[in-house]
């Protein structure tokens, strides 16, 4: 295998769906409370950031876990990557985390120049802070002595920067520097909840390896309470969605059925919680995807519903 094959096998391609669908969410979104038309370059600069913090947190977690000897454990039951089996170098990893960071603080501030139209306002100065933030918290969830996974803050940061910061902040800059009104918070409640949920499986996964090493929610509770956990994080994301609709159902005076199109995902979804459930944690891997592919349709579809609904006007 070609290390080509292994640099791009470190990005953990699987998990930038993730990335993007909230991008798309927060894009999305403002269709509903205003007029306006999307800048796509603005968009494109957006899910490039996102994308490569994605990356640059996956390539320093795999350096931090090869360092600390989770990667390596007897007790492993993830799968192996390019550190573990000898197929790159910590060189390697160097090397990408510095390209990766400065490509994520290239498209950042390409994207905040293109909302504010100059880096001299207030505005523009938050939110290139707030990359400044999101980079930094990208390289230490696993690097570092004091990193924020080894003291069982992961679930925290992953539902913040996937959820209100992603939505949010592109909602903010590709409506003009406008937020709708407090039920706008809900849809990223509910992706910050599904991100976490990811998280929470591949945690339950890897409780064996992670026990000596970070302190995870499921290492502190234990494999059943982590999945009761599971599904109170899944059946919490379609409940805040679900107040999303109905508010602006009201607020709109309409019952249009194109506000609750990521009902579709549904299925999907009873399907992975009553998978994780049913499923030992040493063969949790499979539902690793199976709760991104359904994070990105439940978007997807949240997407094409908000567009429908304004052509439907």
């Amino acid at each position: 295998m070609s290390r080509f094959v292994h640099y791009l096998k470190a990005t953990r391609p699987r998990t930038l769906l993730l990335s993007i669908s909230s991008i798309l969410m927060g894009a999305a979104l403002p269709y509903v409370d205003f007029e306006y038309s999307l800048d796509w370059k603005l968009v494109l600069l957006l899910v490039l950031t996102a994308c490569f913090l994605q990356i640059l947190s996956n390539v320093a977690n795999e350096l931090g876990d090869y360092r600390s000897g989770t990667d390596t454990s007897a007790d492993r039951v993830g799968p192996h990557y390019s550190l573990s089996t000898g197929a790159l170098e910590e060189k390697d990893f160097k090397i990408m985390i510095v390209v990766y960071i400065i490509l994520s603080a290239l498209a950042g501030a390409g994207a905040v120049y293109l909302a504010f139209g100059t880096f001299w306002d207030l505005g523009a100065f938050v939110f290139l802070l707030g990359g400044a933030v999101a980079i930094k918290a990208a390289t230490q969830y696993s690097l570092g002595m004091d990193n924020y996974g080894r003291r069982g803050l992961g679930d925290l940061y992953v539902f913040i920067f996937f959820g209100p910061v992603a939505v949010l902040g592109t909602y903010f800059l590709c409506a003009s520097q406008s937020i709708g009104g407090w039920y706008d918070f809900l849809p990223a409640v509910a992706v910050g909840l599904f991100n976490v949920a990811v998280l929470n499986i591949n945690n339950i996964r890897d409780m064996d390896s992670d026990e000596e090493l970070r302190s995870t929610i499921p290492v502190r509770i234990g494999e059943k309470k982590a999945k009761i956990y599971h599904l109170a994080l899944v059946i919490g994301g379609w409940a805040a969605m679900l107040g999303w609709s109905v508010s602006r159902s009201a607020y709109l005076k309409t019952g249009s059925p194109w506000l609750y199109l990521y009902v579709l995902a549904l299925p999907l979804f009873i399907h992975g919680m009553v998978k994780v459930w049913k499923t030992d944690r040493h063969q949790l891997d499979p539902c690793l995807p199976l709760m991104v592919i359904s994070t990105a349709l439940f978007c997807l579809l949240t997407v094409l519903g908000t567009v429908f609904f304004v052509q439907s006007l």
